[in-house]
This record gives structure tokens, sequence and C-alpha cells, in this order.
């Protein structure tokens, strides 16, 4: 997920490494641990495999030169292919990396828009399903109360991807004139 933020903000525009651990905290920290230790052997080795390249080294205000970084063309089809992959993950990690997709969602065709959200929202479905399923009373009215917030969340998810889904769907058939396709 490291990975994909960090190809995602800097197509946005060219950052150092210290800046874009900012951003990764403030756009993700949610979804994403961020530390100095990831960050940096990170954008050695996306460097290393061409997918992002040194723009322009400039001085440090207090210390060593530093490198600011631009991805390439190599690193937006990397991007883009983390973007619509569907890895097998924990709930947990599949809720994170959406939600990290769903930042960088302008940069992707409405059409693939679209089947990730269908794709999460299945998820979602599912998840519920399956919770529903194999819900035993807990007894505890904790434990309850837990259980409780933890399908209304997902409810509130389902709602939210079901908005955004209609307002994909809606804008792709404005810009075909109107006419809905296949």
């Amino acid at each position: 997920m490291l990975e994909l933020s960090t190809l995602g903000l800097l197509q946005r525009e060219p950052l150092h490494g210290y800046r874009l651990k900012q951003q990764l905290e403030l756009f993700m920290s949610s979804c994403i641990s961020v530390n100095y230790g990831a960050i940096y052997p990170l954008l050695k080795r996306l460097e290393e495999r061409g997918y992002i390249a040194t723009l322009v080294t400039e001085e440090g205000e207090a210390g060593p030169n530093r490198k600011i970084y631009c991805v390439t063309d190599q690193g937006r089809m990397r991007w883009h292919q983390k973007m619509l992959e569907h890895p097998h993950e924990s709930w947990v990690n599949s809720r994170s990396r959406f939600a990290i997709k769903f930042f960088f969602f302008s940069y992707l065709e409405p059409s693939e828009r679209v089947a990730l959200l269908k794709h999460r929202l299945s998820a979602c479905q599912l998840r519920i399903e399956t919770i529903n399923a194999e819900y035993q009373p807990l007894g505890d009215p904790y434990q309850e109360s837990a259980a409780q917030r933890c399908v209304s969340v997902i409810n509130s998810e389902i709602a939210w991807l079901t908005e955004q889904l209609a307002q994909e769907q809606n804008a792709m058939d404005i810009k075909s004139g109107g006419m809905v396709l296949a």
C-alpha cells in the first residue's frame, strides 16, 4: 500500500522524502503506518526499478542535500496496475487499500472507477452476509455493542459506496449523451 500511495502522490507533484512522508501522514494516516525506516528504502527501490527518478537534488536547509523525486511513465503504469489489482488480503487491509485507491480516483477512467466501486461494494455485502450467517449472541453488552458498531460501519460504507457508484454511473451516462452503455 505504501508503494501505491507513494506513486500516486508523486503523480500529483514531485516531492522529496520528508515532504512525501508529510503528505502520506496527512492523507493516508488512517490507512497505513508511515515511518522514515520505510520511506527512504522504498524510494531507493522505486528509483532502481525505474518507477521514479530524481528530478533535482537541492541543498537541504539544515542537513544533507535532498532529492526531489518524480514518477516516470513506467511508474505510472505500475501505479495503474496496483490500482486495478485485488490482492487477497485481510478485511482491514482491503478497507485501507480501497481508501487509498479512492483518494486517487481522479487519475482513473470512469469505467475503472465503477469497477473498483462495484468490487468494494460486493466485498462489503459479502462481509455483512458472513457476519449475519455466523452471528451468535455474545451475552456481554460491550461485545454486543462492538459487534453492532462493526455492522453499522459496514452498512454505512455500503450506503456511501452505493451513492458514489450512482454518481459515477450518472456522470458516465451524461458523457455518453444520455445513452446508457451496456
